[in-house]
Order: C-alpha cells, then sequence, then structure tokens
C-alpha cells in the first residue's frame, strides 16, 4: 500500500464509491468490510486528512470515511475545507471519539454522519448506503446527545410585531420621534419598545440590540 494515499481503479460503475481515511490496520479492516458488499466499493484510501482532500478531488468518491484524530492532521478541519470546496462527497466521521465537542465541531463542519468504530459491518455498510442517498447518519448515543445539547441551549429572544417594527427603523437610523411619526405611535410608546427590547435581546443601547437582532435572525442585515 502506498503512503500516504492509494487509489484503486473502480470495477462496479453502480456502485457507492467510498474512501476510507484513518491508520492502516482499521483501513485495510474498512475496505475488506465494504468490499464485501455488493453495491459498495472503497476506491482509495489514505493515512490523513489532506491526502484525502487530494483523493477526493481527484476521484470524487459518493462518500468519505474520516477519523477526527490521526497520524498526520485530518478531520473536522478536512471536512470543512472539502465542503468548502464544492466536493460532491459526503463526508461520515467514524471514530471512537464522542465528545460533544467533537459532536458539535463535526456537524457544524457539515458532516453528513457521526458513527463508532465499534458498530457491526451490517450496520455500517446501511449508513453508507443511506449516506450515499442523501440521508444523515448518527450513531444512537451521538443523536442523544445532540438533542441533549439543543435542548439545554436557551430559547432564542422573540420580539412581537410592534418591537420588530421600531427595531428595524433604528437600523434605518431613524430617531424616536421619526419612528413615531412612522408608525404613528408616541415617542413615549416608542421609548417603551425600546427599553422592552433590550431586556429581551440584553443589550444597553440601539446599537447593540441591532446588531443582536441580526445574529439572531430576527433582523435581517
Amino acid at each position: 500500500m502506498t503512503e500516504p494515499g492509494t487509489a484503486r481503479e473502480s470495477t462496479d460503475p453502480g456502485a457507492a464509491r467510498v474512501l476510507a481515511d484513518d491508520h492502516p490496520v482499521v483501513r485495510e479492516g474498512l475496505r475488506a468490510m465494504l468490499n464485501a458488499e455488493p453495491d459498495l466499493e472503497v476506491v482509495a484510501d489514505a493515512a490523513g486528512g489532506p491526502p484525502a482532500e487530494a483523493l477526493a478531488a481527484g476521484l470524487r468518491p459518493d462518500i468519505v470515511l474520516m477519523d477526527l484524530r490521526m497520524p498526520g492532521g485530518g478531520g473536522v478541519d478536512s471536512i470543512a475545507r472539502m465542503t468548502e470546496a464544492g466536493l460532491p462527497c459526503r463526508v461520515i466521521v467514524l471514530t471512537t471519539y464522542e465528545t460533544d465537542r467533537d459532536i458539535l465541531r463535526a456537524v457544524e463542519a457539515r458532516a453528513a454522519g457521526y458513527l463508532l468504530k465499534d458498530l457491526p459491518r451490517a450496520e455500517l455498510a446501511d449508513a453508507v448506503r443511506a449516506a450515499a442517498q442523501g440521508e444523515s447518519v448518527l450513531a444512537p448515543s451521538v443523536a442523544a446527545r445532540l438533542v441533549d445539547q439543543l435542548r439545554a441551549r436557551p430559547e432564542p429572544p422573540r420580539l412581537s410585531d410592534r418591537e420588530t417594527a421600531v427595531l428595524r427603523l433604528v437600523a434605518e437610523g431613524c430617531t424616536n420621534a421619526g419612528i413615531g411619526r412612522r408608525l404613528f405611535i408616541g415617542e413615549s410608546t416608542v421609548k417603551t419598545h425600546l427599553l422592552r427590547i433590550f431586556g429581551k435581546l440584553g443589550v444597553a443601547d440601539r446599537t447593540a440590540a441591532v446588531t443582536s437582532a441580526m445574529r439572531h435572525g430576527l433582523l435581517a442585515p
């Protein structure tokens, strides 16, 4: 096997094409496991993220199996670079690590799945097939962690329609008097709306309110 990356001729044009990226022993095992499936074919393997990126760019596989921590580097940064490069492959993280930080970073990098190395061969093959069809694949424990993290996140602030209208005019540079004229309300009412907006967004001034609202998606940039 040539290091740091090895490509092979594809023999079945109808098979889902897979690129494996990990330690040598694991790559050999993955290649044997997946090539035993009639509709899957490992077309390349690599010893780290950067060579996997190069092979993926040239071979355009359907799926890349990538660990998060490997000799030579790789993982989340490689997933992000392949996504940014517009490569058509979908990346499945296949790792022994399942910390909250690892999972979130992989999801934010647009990984198509997050699996653990202790899963049976049949489940891995099914996950590769599902990902090749555009589905997201998550190990049960990983899915549970993501749900727990989402539940733990605070609710985003919510503004009433009137408060949104007031803040939109603030973003346009209107004064309190100008906002009052535009919305046909008194200036004191505008101030009351602003105080409520500041409280909901946890800010102390108009500029911070507009910035915070844009960050939360409450106002268009």
